[in-house]
């Protein structure tokens, strides 16, 4: 099978309707988990017929103050509209500003996180919030800071992250302890 960007492609003469289809964004996803919220994909692993053609989305569903933990896309831009709820969002620019750009949104405001920018997002209301966010990638990726850093397979010394985040290395040990 032939592949572009990492996907398979299919003969022209084997592609059905179904390549560019996915049903379920209707369904809410389980924000029963230590950060509530849950995102449901869509990408070119759901709908082989994204790939090569630059983007994706997701459904974002979040408990009351359940948030998206500070994360970025590598290879993508991100949009996000609000279809229920409130929201405060924002995204830090890179080194040596880190200047923060934050909003609340409401339902039917929109939010852009550039390409490689560490972003966020967290329900601010006593009800459930929906999301639907587009990527402007078939395979955005994501790296989340914590995991990242924290949860790193081998470990990041304990000295160097003491020191990054100048705390002592009890602490660091304990957290990554948690991943």
């Amino acid at each position: 099978a032939v592949k572009l960007n990492g996907f398979p492609c299919k003969n022209p003469a084997w592609v059905q309707a179904n390549d560019f289809s996915f049903s379920g964004l209707h369904n809410p996803g389980n924000t029963g988990n230590q950060f509530g919220s849950a995102a449901t994909l869509v990408n070119v692993a759901q709908i082989p017929g994204l790939n090569t053609l630059g983007i994706s989305m997701a459904r974002i569903d979040y408990a009351p103050w359940g948030i998206v933990a500070p994360h970025y896309h590598p290879r993508a831009t991100e949009i996000l509209t609000v279809i229920e709820g409130s929201l405060e969002v924002g995204f830090v620019t890179s080194n040596p500003d880190n200047r923060l750009f934050s909003k609340i949104l409401q339902k039917g405001d929109v939010f852009v996180f550039p390409v490689g920018l560490v972003h966020f997002q967290r329900n601010i209301g006593h009800m459930n919030a929906v999301a639907i966010s587009g990527l402007s990638s078939q395979n955005p990726g994501v790296s989340t800071i914590a995991n990242v850093v924290f949860g790193s397979k081998p470990e990041i010394s304990t000295d160097i992250l003491a020191k990054a985040f100048q705390i002592d290395k009890n602490i660091v040990q304990q957290i990554q302890w948690r991943f």
